[in-house]
C-alpha cells in the first residue's frame, strides 16, 4: 500500500464527523510535508506555481541548516578548546554523559566537536519545535483551520539565535511568548506583525537577561567567562579583540569565535543567504538596503570619532561578521510578513535596519548587539513605510489621468 492510499484511507477519521476530527490539523500538517494540498488554483485567472507557502518555508528552514552545521560544530571547537587547555570544566549532568558515551573533548577531533556541539543545540530545538508545535495544533484546532507552515521557520530561527547554555525551561517560556503574543493572538500566520522568533528573544532578553547577555553564557564549559567579539570591542575596543584567542577578522568571518549558534559564521549565513536569494525568497532589496544603511553609518561614525567611545572606530567590514547582524540581515529583516512589501519601502526598510543596528551598537552602551531591537524597530514602521510609497503611487496615477 503506497503512501498515498494510506493518506486517504486515514482522511475521512480526521475529516468533519470523523472519531479525530478535533485533530484533522495535525493530519493536513502531515500529509502536505509529503503532497500537494488539495486547494489548488487551476483557472486561468490567477498565477499558478509549484512552490506554494509550505515549500517555500520548508526551503528557507533548509538553508538554516548550513549555519546550523557549522554553528554547532563550533560551539563544541570553542569549548573542547578551553577544556583540553585547562582553562575550564566540562558541563557535568546528563549531556556530558551523552557526549562521553560517543565522544570526547578533543579539539582535534572533528566529530568530538560536532558531537558537543549537537548536545547542547539540539536539546534547544528539541524544547523549540515540541512546544512551539503544541501552541500551533491548539490554536490550529480551535479555529478550525490548518497547522500554519511558517512555524517551521519560526522553531529552528528562535533555537539559533539562543545562548548555548539558556536553561531549556527559559526555551519552551520564549517559544510560547514567540507563537502566542508574537504571532497567534494576531490571527497567526501573514497576520503578525512582528517577526515572531525575534519577539520570543526580545521577551527573554529583557525578562531574563542572565540567561541570555553577559561574558558566561556563549561557550557551554563550567569555570569560564568569556565575551563576544562584539562585547570586547564595546567594552575595550577593536585592538583588545586579540584577547579572544587573536581573533582576526577572517577568524570572525568565519565563525571561529564564541555566540549563539546560528550567528557565529558569516560565510555559512552569506551562502544560505545567497541560497534564498536565488530561489527569490529572500528579497535582494531588503538586503542590500540593510547593508548600505549599516555602511554608510558606520563610515559617518568613524569620520566623527570619538575620545571616550572605542565603538566609533569599529569598520563597517566588522559590524558584518560580529553579533547578530548577517543572520538577522538574511533570515529575519527579510520576513515577508513583518517586512515592507512595496519595492521602494523594502530600500527604505531595510536601511533603516542598517541605521539602527549601527546607532544601538555605538551610541546606547546597554545593548551592544542591536540587531534584534533594529529589525524590531523596523518592524513596527514597515506598515506606514508601505502606506506613503502606495499613496504616493496612487496621486502618480491620478495626476497621469487628468
Amino acid at each position: 500500500m503506497g503512501l498515498r492510499t494510506f493518506f486517504d484511507k486515514l482522511e475521512p477519521h480526521f475529516s468533519k464527523g470523523g472519531r479525530f476530527e478535533k485533530y484533522y490539523a495535525i493530519y493536513e500538517m502531515v500529509d502536505t510535508i509529503f503532497y500537494m494540498p488539495e486547494i489548488i488554483t487551476r483557472t486561468t485567472a490567477h498565477v499558478r506555481d509549484a512552490l506554494d507557502m509550505k515549500r517555500v518555508m520548508i526551503m528557507v528552514w533548509a538553508a538554516a541548516l548550513i549555519p546550523l552545521t557549522v554553528g554547532i560544530f563550533n560551539l563544541g571547537l570553542q569549548a573542547n578548546t578551553l577544556i583540553d587547555a585547562g582553562a575550564a570544566m566540562p558541563t557535568q549532568g546528563w549531556r556530558e554523559n551523552m557526549i562521553l558515551l560517543f565522544g570526547g573533548h578533543n579539539p582535534a577531533s572533528s566529530w568530538d566537536n560536532f558531537w558537543y556541539g549537537f548536545w547542547f543545540f539540539m536539546p534547544i530545538y528539541a524544547v523549540t519545535f515540541i512546544v512551539g508545535g503544541l501552541w500551533e495544533v491548539l490554536f490550529a484546532a480551535v479555529r478550525g483551520h490548518e497547522v500554519n507552515e511558517g512555524f517551521f521557520v519560526t522553531s529552528i530561527l528562535f533555537a539559533l539565535v539562543c545562548p548555548p547554555t539558556i536553561p531549556l525551561w527559559a526555551v519552551a517560556l520564549g517559544i510560547s511568548f514567540a507563537v502566542v503574543f508574537g504571532k497567534e493572538v494576531f490571527g497567526g500566520t501573514g497576520k503578525n506583525f512582528l517577526n515572531p522568533a525575534l519577539t520570543g528573544r526580545a521577551f527573554l532578553f529583557f525578562a531574563y537577561p542572565a540567561y541570555m547577555s553577559g561574558d558566561a553564557v556563549w561557550v557551554a564549559v563550567d569555570g569560564y567567562s568569556g565575551a563576544t567579539a562584539l562585547s570586547v570591542a564595546a567594552s575595550e575596543g577593536l585592538n583588545q579583540l586579540g584577547q579572544l584567542g587573536n581573533l582576526s577578522w577572517f577568524d570572525a568571518f568565519i565563525g571561529n569565535m564564541a555566540g549563539s549558534v546560528g550567528e557565529t559564521s558569516t560565510l555559512a549565513i552569506l551562502i544560505a543567504g545567497g541560497l534564498l536569494l536565488m530561489a527569490g525568497i529572500a528579497s535582494w532589496r531588503i538586503v542590500l538596503g540593510v547593508m548600505l544603511g549599516m555602511a554608510a553609518t558606520a563610515l559617518l561614525f568613524n569620520m566623527l570619532g570619538s575620545d571616550s567611545n572605542t565603538m566609533f572606530a569599529l569598520p563597517w567590514y566588522w559590524h558584518l561578521v560580529v553579533g547578530g547582524f548577517a543572520f538577522g540581515m538574511f533570515f529575519m529583516a527579510t520576513d515577508p510578513v513583518s517586512a515592507s512589501m512595496t519595492d521602494q519601502g523594502k530600500w527604505w526598510f531595510g536601511a533603516l535596519i542598517g541605521f539602527m543596528v549601527v546607532m544601538i551598537r555605538v551610541i546606547n552602551p546597554a545593548f551592544p548587539e542591536g540587531m534584534m531591537l533594529a529589525i524590531l524597530f523596523a518592524n513596527l514602521f514597515a506598515p506606514m513605510i508601505d502606506h506613503f510609497f502606495i499613496q504616493a503611487n496612487i496621486k502618480r496615477r491620478a495626476a497621469r489621468v487628468k
